[in-house]
């Protein structure tokens, strides 16, 4: 083969290489397993994606098949609690950590409403563990008919005087909305790779809760301009971020046998949360 040639085809592989990461990721690449109907767990592991090694585990359902579930923002107001016991406390299937909260005395720092009342407030600027609204843009509503939405938080007065909503926690930033990528702050947790988790609901009405591991060297995690790109890879339409880092936890109860599906990056394994995203039996 002529040095030209070698030229082409060289070129020809990259542009291939370069396509083919850009493909969307069908859900169905994942190893799948459920013990629950319409509930399926999904693991993807890659030495590629983001030209890094990749350890990802998602719980998927539609939200035709939800309605026979009900969905729960469960939160303690001072204890922090593990991700896996705000599972096996509420009987729940599937369990993902949630909010952003105080570390060291537990409690939420940013909004959570539930059946009318107000449970946190966000936290000032000033004060020890706070998230700037510039991050706290989103919001997970979830109404008294059972459906869910992921948007753009509202002023927290206007959940409080409304009544339609069940629970309301507020998170992010908030990643994606009505399938367009929306704009981040240029900060250190938003450009370096952490582990992350996520809620996303795709453009085909399915409910994704995802945890991508990171820290490790099995999986390097994904800066949320990484996540935005894997959701869009996912066909997801609206997507919020949750508190990652050593809190991204997701737990399912598979028959008798509960386990924690990904790997918590603290040395110490599993940390303890102030709130946890849950899929509970009706």
């Amino acid at each position: 083969m002529t040095p030209m040639r070698r030229i082409l085809l060289f070129c020809l592989v990259l542009w291939f290489a370069s396509n083919l990461s850009a493909q969307s990721i069908d859900l169905n690449r994942f190893e799948k397993r459920s013990g629950w109907k319409g509930i399926f767990i999904g693991e993807l592991k890659s030495d590629s994606l983001f030209h890094e090694k990749q350890s990802i585990v998602l719980a998927e359902i539609s939200l035709k098949d939800l309605k026979d579930y009900q969905l729960k923002i469960a939160y303690s107001e001072g204890e922090l609690i593990k991700t896996s016991k705000f599972g096996s406390d509420n009987q729940a299937l599937v369990a993902l950590n949630a909010g952003f909260f105080n570390v060291e005395k537990g409690g939420s720092v940013s909004y959570i409403e539930s059946d009318n009342q107000v449970i946190a407030r966000n936290r000032t600027p000033k004060e020890k563990y706070a998230k700037s609204d510039s991050l706290l843009n989103g919001a997970i509503v979830l109404t008294k008919k059972g459906s869910i939405r992921i948007e753009k938080a509202k002023n927290t007065a206007v959940y409080e005087k409304s009544t339609r909503e069940r629970q309301v926690l507020v998170s992010g930033p908030i990643l994606m909305e009505k399938g367009k990528l929306l704009p981040l702050e240029h900060s250190e947790f938003v450009k370096k790779r952490h582990p992350r988790s996520c809620l996303a609901l795709t453009k085909d009405k399915r409910l994704l809760l995802l945890a991508i591991d990171g820290r490790s060297e099995k999986a390097s995690g994904m800066s949320l301009y990484e996540l935005q790109q894997f959701l869009v890879r996912l066909n997801c339409r609206d997507a919020i971020n949750l508190d990652g880092g050593g809190s991204t936890t997701l737990w399912f109860r598979d028959g008798d046998h509960p386990m924690i599906l990904n790997s918590p990056s603290d040395k110490t394994g599993e940390r303890p949360v102030a709130n946890a995203l849950l899929i509970c039996p009706k």
